[in-house]
């Protein structure tokens, strides 16, 4: 029996054109173009290949303030984060085509069915738990997204150009294993020792099934500012894909732009996942968390948006698998934390922001830290973009 999972909703939603006069038809018939920033063709990437399913376009309003004061769909359907079209263009009204273009490439039709004015301040509010601006969403939909909210539906017409594939629902599904669990794991950093024993070893949890897989399913889309570029990050997974060559574990990138909501970005990435056929997610401390460039305080609690998942998991129909809290021993290697106290074994740590400074030095990495091929990667990226 198939242990995929059932897309959010019942279906998996695909609106992609093949028949290339359809197409041209299609195209032919529409108002205006208007050109897609990187955030948006994100957002209709995943609605016309079915990773925001049940969604078959844009919000309306009764969606987007449904979502944002109760975390559902009209029609009760949990969903973690509003998806809506931005705008400042008076020419996007009920009743307009629209042809969605990304660097020049015709990527969507737009059918406007609702245009309105949505409420910031209440959106920011119940979705990211604060309006200051100093939480990187609350900023991005104050400062970046337009004055309008537009819904309506997304027919897809070819998939975004990048320098790194992006598999669909459909075509990551049939990758996967039919006749075990999937577990996936999301990062949005180059992926170093703690975290691939992380991952590997959440197989061994007792919910899952002997002959479990991980998929492991980075965020290539936008996005915060001192983040590694996306494209590195890519090439980063490619060697490490490589060098380790594990049987169990699977690898698909996500075009999806982090929205550091915590909570509510858990649902929705359990939704996502959900969508690529995941029947379990892996949600450590700080999923999607942020802190204040002000004070340096966390806008969400270390466990806030795993507890909130466990809390929704049985009607999301996807379940959380608590991460390990790992650290590396002279002794024995990578233990939980918990462990090495216990017996009193010797830890060794290297900060993030250490390991950056050797990298930039050229001074050796060692190996308990970081993989060699991605290191490797690192040195040969930073050294590209400083010459």
């Amino acid at each position: 029996m198939s242990m995929v999972a059932e897309p959010h909703g019942g279906s998996l939603v695909n609106t992609m054109v093949k028949n290339c006069q359809a197409k041209k038809a299609l195209t032919a018939s529409c108002d205006f173009e208007v050109d897609l920033d990187d955030r948006q063709v994100c957002d209709v990437e995943l609605l016309m290949q079915g990773g925001f399913s049940p969604l078959t376009g844009y919000m309306d309003e009764n969606d987007y303030l449904s979502v944002v004061n109760n975390m559902r769909l009209e029609n009760g359907l949990l969903f973690g984060l509003p998806v809506v079209y931005d705008t400042n263009d008076e020419r996007v009204v009920p009743g307009k085509r629209i042809l969605l273009k990304h660097q020049h490439i015709p990527i969507a039709v737009f059918d406007v069915t609702s245009k309105y004015v949505p409420n910031k301040a209440l959106e920011a509010k119940k979705c990211y738990g604060t309006t200051s601006i100093e939480h990187p969403a609350v900023s991005m939909i104050t400062t970046e997204r337009g004055k309008y909210y537009c819904g309506g539906k997304i027919t897809g017409l070819s998939r975004p150009i990048r320098e790194f594939p992006c598999k669909s629902p459909e075509e990551v599904r049939a990758d996967l294993p039919k006749d075990t669990d999937v577990v996936a794991f999301q990062c949005r950093n180059p992926i170093h020792r703690a975290h691939y024993e992380l991952f590997t070893r959440a197989l061994d949890d007792s919910q899952l099934k002997m002959n479990s897989v991980v998929l492991v399913h980075p965020t290539c889309g936008p996005t915060q500012p001192d983040d590694i570029p996306g494209i590195v990050r890519y090439k980063t997974y490619e060697v490490l894909k490589e060098q380790t060559n594990n049987p169990r574990v699977f690898w698909a990138y996500l075009p999806y732009s982090m929205h550091m909501a915590g909570p509510r970005e858990a649902i929705q990435h359990m939704i996502i996942r959900k969508n690529f056929g995941c029947t379990h997610f892996i949600i450590g401390r700080d999923m999607a968390g942020c802190k204040s460039s002000l004070d340096g305080n966390d806008f969400y609690g270390a466990y806030e948006a795993q507890d909130f998942a466990k809390l929704h998991s049985d009607e999301l129909g996807i379940k959380p698998v608590p991460s390990l809290n790992l650290v590396f021993t002279e002794q024995e290697g990578y233990v939980t934390a918990e462990y090495a106290k216990e017996k009193g074994l010797t830890v060794k740590n290297l900060s993030g922001t250490k390991f950056r400074q050797m990298l930039r030095a050229g001074d050796e990495i060692p190996s308990w830290f970081a993989f060699e091929s991605v290191v490797k990667v690192l040195r040969e990226e930073a050294q590209a973009s400083s010459a």
